[in-house]
């Protein structure tokens, strides 16, 4: 995996946030929503951010779940599966096969987070899926790698099924019968429970910005690189500015303010009604 700081015990900083600008945290309301949201209808399962998009996700709820509040346990998973198209059929275009090498490889980054065949079967909580989706190829592409790895190990489909959810972060827009929704234009949802595929929105701005202009903390992990060794964490100072934006989501999120925010933000959800989901509301607002 690309290494990326540990902000929740950041003793590996020492001097790199001297003299850094306080970041301008603009979007720190919207993602408090959507990350309360996120929480909730997560069906009290570890978390595992796919690719790098909801970076500052990670690092908020890194901040509000550190300590005795929740045993709900955090991950990076930062996959991409962008890779040029190939020719299928007379006129499709489809992302070329991935490579027996990088089958294994992306396999190897799914053992180092416990996402094995093996495990999933054998979990106590669920494995949540989150990332920002558009079309939802990359959950379609994660899927597949897991379900061809689940049926080559003989491990129980019917067992894993219940311990895999995915959630969606998906740009807010107007509601009717005629929005598009990824989940309906892809086979593989119906294979999982009804609730184990859901969406939360998220304000169009702030969804461009996480997936599309924010500055990362590490390179893209596209399968042309699943094989490349890690050239280590950028110096330059657009980096210790993202550096410092994440540290400071981070220290929000330990905040007593910017835990009760988020307490507030999963209040909100109709799927308070579940008793861990209570717990967790009030261990978050009595920290």
């Amino acid at each position: 995996m690309p290494f990326r700081w540990d902000l929740v015990t950041p003793d590996q900083l020492g001097t790199l946030l001297a003299g850094a600008a306080p970041p301008d945290l603009w979007f720190l309301d919207d993602l408090v929503t959507c990350s309360g949201k996120v929480l909730a209808r997560s069906g009290n399962g570890d978390l595992y951010f796919v690719g790098r998009s909801l970076d500052s996700m990670f690092d908020l709820l890194g901040g509000v779940l550190a300590g005795p509040v929740s045993g709900q346990r955090l991950y990076r998973l930062p996959l991409s599966f962008q890779r040029p198209a190939v020719r299928s059929g007379s006129r499709r275009w489809r992302p070329r096969p991935l490579t027996r090498a990088e089958v294994t490889q992306g396999r190897r980054f799914l053992d180092a987070v416990g996402l094995t065949p093996h495990a999933l079967a054998r979990r106590d909580r669920p494995a949540v899926l989150v990332d920002v989706v558009h079309r939802g190829g990359t959950f379609t592409e994660l899927f597949t790698l897991l379900r061809d790895w689940i049926d080559a190990d003989r491990e129980p489909w019917p067992v894993i099924r219940r311990k895999l959810r995915f959630v969606g972060v998906t740009s807010r827009t107007s509601t009717s019968p005629k929005t598009y929704r990824w989940q309906q234009h892809a086979d593989w949802p119906r294979t999982l429970p009804a609730a184990a595929v859901t969406n939360v929105s998220l304000d169009p701005r702030v969804w461009s910005h996480f997936g599309d202009h924010q500055v990362k903390l590490t390179r893209s992990l596209y399968p042309d690189r699943w094989l490349a060794e890690d050239t280590g964490p950028g110096r330059d100072e657009r980096t210790r500015q993202a550096l410092a934006e994440a540290a400071a989501l981070v220290a929000y999120g330990r905040s007593r303010a910017g835990r009760h925010a988020v307490a507030r933000a999963v209040g909100r959800d109709h799927a308070l009604a579940q008793p861990w989901l209570r717990t967790l509301v009030t261990n978050l607002t009595r920290s």
